[in-house]
């Protein structure tokens, strides 16, 4: 009998312990939250979707279809991309509309291509236009885009017009200036100027850095609604008290920048529902849309999804494509939240759980995430320690959402560790009873409970498989569009477009002047465009190369093993063959000197030919087919890519770009280098500190 007791006293504290352990959500409509304004990517800040460009169609379409396509992939519902000002903005720099204040073309760049694709494939996608750098004509003594607001208004206007008018797109939202203080002013006449020119509808988000904008509303009530909402870049999913209470949408406009593996896929899970959770923040949009730009370069693969590769078409649909879908493939622009307490909020056991409810109340999603601290950490901030483990909910549905009797359930596992991840799944739909359903959560998952019926997990055949980059390699450019970027080049300083002058296509280094910068890449004074692999080591380089006769750069260089990229281009070293257009040449260690030798050459009035070689410790140089030098240099980095560019800021052409492996390099060295032809000089050099 003692034993039966004890045994019934164990079931009724399992029991017990069950009920205790399990929470109720109650979901209601008698007072709905902060409407909800949509997910998105940015490409830009910078020039990461550069590699994009030149992908296979096939592949190229397929791309797009996961990250724009409604009901297939991320399906996102913002497009933000660089409003293009000639300045490195972290993996390039993207060019301007207008290089000088004489002159514009709305032909350049690959955002205006973006938008359209985004817009074939969803027409109701929001797109925005954010500004990082500027042309040097809007630039103040003090780097910024402020010496005349008028002008810089003016330009910023002319990009949002010429979206509509050569594009017909309607640009829905332009910022100010990336994470670099703005000016009041400018705020003023900006909004002034786009409604002169019937551009009403554009609204502004204002602040792209931290909340810092809501000072200024509450200081200056004649500001406020001239603002549309206020964007904060890296929130930690918490927003200031007096953005809150400010009247004003809140967006994290910049967020993720987190390596796509498991753990980026966390972070995005994490912050897409805590975002509005802990910050009221309506609208997360990911830096970077995709990662298509060269390993090696700086925040390597911190996209939703990846595509480095355009000469194999290889690419990656990493995992926070499908924790996109899990919002929005389910939810529109214009939904609302549900109201913190009922539907939206922090789950007992750690995770969270939010609820959005389309106008006419017909449709309701839920999204649950039940995300660990070392599993979901993102690139920034810091975040504090939390815990989260295994629970049991019950969702239940109360007043008219009571109507809701059935929902679709998607689910997503992350694996860590070894263990395999299941991500995007429709598991059997669920049936409420009585307006309630349990539902016992694991650790690291995301649930999806939704009315909308149209969820689609979409797939394509794999694509090729990855390469490296291939060698030998040839481009006389003629197979790119005037006015555009040469494919595969990635400009790091200054603007390199392709010409023509009739016959020939050629790509000319357009900066004359140095930009509003956004970092400190053009600090050099150089422009300077990278390409290949960061592992290259030996490796020949040959470029045709002519300079200009009006604004012209004083010199072009080749280099080889350049070990820095993106905002550290101006203290990138490596091989650096320059010749100026007076016939002096140089070789120098690094792009800001420490010169080796130098020495004079003959130039012809139009094109040249310079080529380097670095094999081992040996570098050689020639011009014209002549040898130049031939040297032993041993403190240079052992690897990196390869690069063209100006001595200066000025105008310079270059065509027909070679590269080839050392081998095949040493061999044409050799016919420069005759046994008879008397070499300038040979000897062996360090680096002079």
């Amino acid at each position: 009998m003692a034993r039966t007791m004890e045994l019934l006293l164990a079931c009724f504290l399992v029991i017990l312990g069950s009920v205790l352990g399990q929470q109720e959500i109650d979901l209601d409509t008698l007072e709905l939250g902060r409407m909800f304004e949509g997910i998105g990517g940015i490409s830009g800040g910078g020039a990461t979707s550069k590699l994009l460009v030149n992908y296979p169609q096939k592949q190229r379409d397929e791309i797009l279809d996961y990250l724009f396509k409604p009901n297939f992939g991320a399906s996102l519902q913002i497009l933000k991309v660089e409003i293009g000002g000639d300045a490195q903005s972290t993996d390039g720099s993207e060019s301007s509309h207008m290089h000088y204040e004489w002159e514009e073309n709305y032909e350049r760049g690959y955002e205006w291509w973006l938008m359209l694709e985004a817009k074939k494939r969803n027409p109701d996608i929001k797109l925005y236009g954010l500004s990082w750098g500027f042309p040097g004509f809007l630039r103040r003594l003090d780097n910024t885009p402020f010496l005349n607001n008028t002008k810089t208004a003016e330009y910023i206007v002319k990009w949002v017009n010429a979206a509509k008018v050569f594009y017909n797109l309607t640009i829905d939202f332009i910022g100010i200036w990336n994470e670099r203080p703005y000016e009041v002013d400018y705020i003023r006449i900006l909004r002034k100027t786009l409604d002169s020119q019937g551009f009403q509808n554009v609204l502004l988000v204002v602040g792209d850095n931290s909340w810092e904008a809501v000072s200024d509303i509450h200081s200056d009530p004649d500001l406020a609604p001239l603002i549309y909402a206020l964007g904060c870049h890296y929130p930690g999913t918490y927003a200031w008290d007096q953005a809150v209470f400010s009247g004003k949408p809140l967006w994290a406009s910049e967020d993720y920048s987190t390596f796509n593996d498991n753990i980026g896929a966390g972070c995005w899970a994490r912050i897409l529902n805590q975002n509005y959770v802990n910050g009221y923040m309506t609208s997360t949009i990911s830096w970077n849309l995709i990662a298509s730009y060269y390993g090696g370069l700086p925040y390597e693969r911190d996209g939703l999804m990846t595509a480095e590769q355009p000469w194999t078409g290889h690419y990656v649909v990493d995992n926070p494509i499908w924790i996109s879908a899990h919002t929005t493939q389910f939810t529109e622009i214009g939904w609302h939240y549900l109201r913190h307490g009922t539907g939206v909020g922090k789950l007992d056991l750690g995770g969270s759980y939010v609820s959005i409810l389309s106008p006419d109340k017909q449709d309701l999603t839920i999204v649950i995430e039940t995300m660990q601290h070392d599993h979901s950490k993102c690139i920034r901030p810091n975040i504090n320690w939390f815990e989260v483990k295994k629970q049991d909910i019950v969702i239940n549905l109360k007043g008219e959402l009571a109507k809701f009797t059935e929902m679709d359930l998607w689910f997503t596992q992350l694996g860590y560790d070894g263990n395999n991840s299941t991500v995007f799944q429709k598991l059997d739909t669920i049936k409420f009873v009585n307006g309630s359903f349990k539902l016992s959560l694991g650790l690291d998952q995301i649930y999806t409970l939704t009315t909308v019926k149209s969820g689609n997990h979409g797939s394509y055949p794999d694509p090729p498989a990855p390469k490296p980059f291939p060698l030998p390699y040839f481009d006389d450019f003629e197979g790119v569009q005037v006015y555009q970027e040469p494919f595969n080049l990635a400009q790091q300083a200054g603007s390199f477009e392709v010409l023509t002058d009739g016959k020939n296509k050629f790509v000319r280094q357009m900066l004359i002047d140095i930009p509003v910068m956004w970092c400190f890449a053009e600090q050099s004074g150089k422009g300077i465009t990278y390409i290949g692999n960061y592992s290259w080591s030996d490796i020949f380089l040959e470029v045709d190369f002519r300079c200009s006769k009006v604004n012209a750069s004083s010199g072009v260089f080749l280099a080889s093993r350049l070990d820095r990229s993106g905002c550290d281009t101006q203290l990138t070293s490596g091989a650096f063959f320059g010749v100026y257009c007076d016939g002096a040449w140089t070789l120098h260690q690094s792009i800001s000197g420490n010169e080796l030798d130098h020495g004079t050459l003959d130039i012809h009035e139009e094109w040249n030919k310079l080529s380097l070689l670095i094999h081992g410790h040996q570098i050689m140089g020639a011009s014209n087919g002549v040898g130049i030098f031939n040297e032993t240099i041993h403190d240079i980095p052992g690897s990196g890519f390869a690069a063209f560019g100006t001595l200066t800021f000025g105008l310079a052409d270059f065509d027909n770009l070679h590269i080839k492996t050392a081998e095949d390099g040493l061999a044409i060295m050799d016919t420069y280098f005759h046994p008879h032809q008397p070499l300038y000089f040979q000897q062996e050099h360090k680096i002079r500190n």
